[in-house]
């Protein structure tokens, strides 16, 4: 574990990878902008940060990251079923990327700078999604032959699709969300007595 300073220094660099994102962009981000910004120099931040520009844009958007499905657990955490939670989590979601401005603008203006870090921030969101819904459907009566590794892949990956794109689906309605729920996501996995 880090020692307190120096997550402290981590931190207030990102913070300021966030800031001067927003201002120039991802494309024109430099060490000098940043170090600025954070009121240090290049040479204390090559020490927390020794794989330079290509490590802070990739710790600020895992950061980001984390934190967007973090809130998104927590809003669901009161509700008991996976239907109601996945309902919940894919409303909540929608609401949630309005405030995610810096990753919006950084996926559609700069998405060549981006997409690699995202990529590698899928395999760790998929592991730790899949493990969570794993705990989620062991509550669940599951049809006969679905296996729960499987189903919570399967489900993962259609959480992370419809946050990212919902298509025709309207995430801000909560009937249009449970319908797409029950038909698209749970359809085939739980046993729903029939």
């Amino acid at each position: 574990m880090r020692p307190v300073a120096a997550t402290a220094v981590r931190d207030r660099v990102i913070d300021a990878v966030l800031v001067c994102v927003e201002r120039v962009g991802l494309g024109a981000l430099t060490l000098d902008e940043v170090a600025a910004e954070a009121g240090l120099g290049r040479a204390t931040i090559y020490r927390h940060f020794e794989g330079g520009r290509e490590q802070l844009i990739r710790e600020a958007v895992l950061r980001e990251l984390t934190s967007f499905w973090t809130a998104l657990a927590e809003d669901v955490a009161h509700l008991g079923d996976i239907e109601s939670r996945l309902v919940a989590g894919l409303v909540s979601a929608d609401r949630r990327l309005d405030e995610l401005h810096l990753l919006r603008k950084l996926v559609s203006a700069e998405p060549e700078e981006l997409l690699p870090t995202l990529f590698e921030s899928e395999s760790i969101l998929n592991v730790q999604l899949r493990s969570y819904v794993v705990e989620l459907l062991a509550r669940e009566q599951l049809r006969e032959g679905v296996d729960p590794e499987a189903a919570a892949d399967y489900l993962g990956r259609m959480l992370v699709m419809h946050i990212a794109s919902h298509g025709r689906w309207d995430l801000s309605d909560e009937e249009q969300v449970r319908r797409l729920v029950r038909t698209q996501f749970l359809a085939g996995i739980l046993d729903d007595g029939l």
